[in-house]
């Protein structure tokens, strides 16, 4: 297993809908085990394939004791909100604000050996799959925000210190995790 380097906002991996993973072996399996090892290095809740430069459907998970991952999901929502909570995301670090997510998912999808799985979670599982399930669409969370946190987080982002908390964050990780680490970052 290894620690992979995490893409920062400004990488066009992020902003690709991942492709469908179409072959279940050990390529696969060994990215589901260097995910889950990097999203733990980190302390993440969660980690899609594309913050790690791999664009396929996967994404691994670990909320209040519940650790596991999913591939190729597709997910059936609740109509009813769960109330705003603050998300942040490993691929844009020094930014938080409150994102209006769905009070209940189930997500249907396979693990890595290709066998069928269904995920179900209500609160902060809820909102991690469907934050992670937006990272594998291209989407990233300040998009799903209101206006004005919208506006707020995009001038955050723009102004001149927010490389500055990028380089820190990619220096910080980097020293942690290895010489690769950050290698191919976008702006």
């Amino acid at each position: 297993m290894a620690v992979l380097g995490i893409r920062i906002i400004g990488d066009p991996v992020l902003r690709t809908r991942a492709q469908e993973v179409t072959e279940f072996g050990p390529e696969l399996q060994k990215l589901v085990a260097d995910m889950d090892e990097t999203m733990e290095n980190v302390e993440g809740a969660g980690l899609a394939a594309p913050q790690v430069g791999i664009s396929l459907r996967v994404f691994t998970y670990q909320i209040d004791g519940v650790r596991g991952h999913i591939i190729n999901p597709v997910l059936e929502l609740s109509e009813d909100f769960q109330p705003d909570e603050p998300e942040g995301c490993l691929s844009i670090p020094g930014i938080t604000a409150p994102v209006p997510r769905r009070r209940q998912v189930r997500a249907t999808g396979f693990d890595k050996f290709g066998k069928p799985v269904v995920l179900e979670g209500e609160g902060m599982l809820s909102r991690c799959i469907q934050h992670e399930t937006d990272h594998l669409d291209g989407i990233l969370f300040l998009e799903r925000l209101a206006d004005a946190d919208r506006k707020a987080a995009w001038k955050k982002l723009r102004a001149t210190n927010y490389q500055n908390t990028a380089d820190r964050t990619v220096n910080q990780r980097s020293g942690a995790l290895g010489s690769s680490f950050g290698a191919g970052l976008g702006g």
